[in-house]
């Protein structure tokens, strides 16, 4: 049997930052954002990843946040979508923390979860 991952303040957190980066992974290969199902797709991976569990309405508020907050995010770090979202991943779908834009966006996730 596997160890179930708590669903606290750092997992929302590190859900948040995965999606946020999905958004601009999405964004710098089809110029859009994710549609709904793929939020939806990208919250499965994650947990699945992770051994996560959590409520449905907490998974709902999290993919609203990161589809709010990725735009903001990417204009304040002045990212440019042509930049390979590759660099932001080791092993397929993790993210690099050792990555500077990671960090921060993780670092924003955390402010922006704190303020609700």
């Amino acid at each position: 049997m596997s160890q179930r991952l708590s669903f606290d303040d750092e997992a929302r957190t590190e859900m948040l930052c995965y999606l946020v980066i999905g958004e601009f992974v999405a964004m710098a290969r089809t110029g859009e954002w994710l549609r709904t199902d793929h939020l939806v797709e990208s919250v499965r991976i994650w947990m699945q990843a992770n051994g996560a569990t959590c409520d449905w309405q907490d998974r709902v508020a999290l993919a609203q946040t990161a589809a709010e907050l990725a735009p903001n995010v990417l204009a304040s770090l002045q990212l440019a979508t042509e930049q390979s979202p590759a660099q932001l991943f080791v092993d397929g779908w993790m993210l690099d923390y050792r990555s500077p834009i990671v960090c921060e966006v993780h670092r924003i996730c955390a402010a922006r979860l704190n303020c609700r």
